[in-house]
Parts: structure tokens; sequence; C-alpha cells
């Protein structure tokens, strides 16, 4: 019995230190595959991820503003910036500017779910992309 209370402990200890933690690691899925990166500052977070698909990759560095708050709830908008490379025919060094808005729920464990729209216009490929939906799961700590 002596054990158990100690695990139930323990468990509850690091949920609610890994919860009060400022960042985020895990994965966001798109048209392809993103590994993710939050850091808070303040209310507001700084989010990078470095994407990958067919013939590529790129990286996105987005300033997000919380904006409303609800229990377990954040929404959240900000500005940003894609840079990419693709190795197929027709494609290459790629440049652009996005934007992205979104919801996640904080749960009581280190687990955090995204949903967000992450549109970006590529100034040498692309044009406008407005397909960037993604969902993210993500460990805090």
């Amino acid at each position: 019995m002596k054990k158990i209370i100690v695990a139930l402990v323990a468990i509850l200890t690091v949920s609610a230190v890994a919860s009060a933690q400022p960042r985020t690691i895990g994965l966001r899925g798109t048209w392809g595959a993103e590994i993710s990166y939050q850091h808070s500052l303040g209310s507001n977070f700084v989010e990078a991820d470095l994407g990958l698909f067919g013939n590529g990759f790129f990286l996105t560095g987005i300033y997000d503003f919380v904006f409303a708050s609800e229990g377990n709830f954040n929404f959240y908008a900000g500005p940003g910036a894609s840079l990419g490379v693709g190795f197929a025919e027709g494609t290459g060094f790629n440049l652009g500017i996005a934007g992205q808005i979104g919801v996640e729920y904080n749960f009581d464990i280190p687990l955090t779910l995204s949903l967000d729209w992450r549109p970006v216009f590529n100034f040498f490929y692309g044009g406008f992309g407005y397909q960037g939906f993604g969902l993210g799961i993500k460990y805090r700590f």
C-alpha cells in the first residue's frame, strides 16, 4: 500500500510540474509531417516546425498571441515565416510569409492537442497555400 501511495504522489508531482513548464515538443500532421517545438513567452509563445514532405523540407517559425483562454483551452493566432527546399524538378529554394490561427487543449497530464490553420504565401513556388490545416500532439516539459 505504501508503494502505491508513493507512486501516485510521484505521478501527480511530475504531472503538476510538467503542466507548469513553458515548453512543448511533438508532431504536427498536415500534408506532410512536422516536428514541432513551442516555447512560452509569458502568455504568448513561439513555435518552430521542421516539416518533411515527399521531395524536400521546410522550416516555419510563428509568433502566436494567445487571445483567449477558457479552462484547459487556449485560442491563438500569429504571424511568421517559412523557408523551404525542394529537390524535385520544378522546385527549389522557397521563402514564404505565414500566419496561423488555432486552438489547443492542455490535458491534466503533460500532453497537449492542437488544431490549427496555417496559410502561407510562397514567393518562389506554389503561390498562396491555404491548405495548411494541422493536428498536433505535443509533450509539455
